[in-house]
């Protein structure tokens, strides 16, 4: 393990039984109260993006703005907030995606992305990986190239990076840790 993913893992909290009993939640909270562990995750994120040739960010509501958004000013990158649909004003892209129980839909503003445009997907916790592959096709269809997505987590038993993998069509995953 390296210091930057033994720093990391050391401000992540297990907490039990949330949202319901028998998951374990990992709480990013204390990671980001740290101003030496946030800043080495968002260093890191940046230099993600400067690695994937991205053009802009885009962060998956809502810990994605908030790793996201300070990626982007350290990368010197416009951030593009994928919101929940119904959240943003104006002209939108909206794509559905099939959850655990049900479907969702996320939305971006149809004009802050274009055709030149290469998207790194920043979040905090991959998954299933539903919301990541709904995100991948939004920014496809809005004419964008997707760098790849980086995540500070992955919860590596649910298999979201077989899902993901044919979607991202070589683009890169980057994971920092797998829990």
């Amino acid at each position: 393990m390296t210091d930057i993913q033994e720093l990391l893992l050391s401000r992540i909290r297990d907490v039990a039984d949330y949202p319901e009993p028998g998951v374990m939640f990992k709480d990013i909270t204390p990671l980001l109260a740290d101003p030496a562990a946030f800043t080495a995750l968002t260093d890191t994120l940046a230099g993600i993006a400067t690695a994937t040739g991205a053009t802009k960010i885009v962060g998956l509501e809502a810990r994605g703005f908030i790793l996201g958004a300070p990626v982007a000013v350290r990368a010197g990158l416009g951030f593009i907030p994928v919101r929940k649909a119904g959240k943003l004003p104006g002209a939108t892209l909206r794509q559905a995606y099939d959850l655990e129980y049900g479907s969702a839909e996320i939305e971006v503003h149809a004009e802050d992305l274009t055709s030149g445009d290469r998207v790194l997907i920043v979040d905090d916790v991959l998954a299933t990986g539903g919301t990541a592959e709904a995100a991948i096709h939004l920014i496809q269809r809005a004419g964008a190239e997707v760098a790849g997505l980086a995540v500070l987590m992955e919860l590596g038993f649910l298999g979201a990076r077989t899902r993901l993998e044919p979607t991202l069509a070589g683009a890169p995953l980057e994971v920092l840790l797998t829990v």
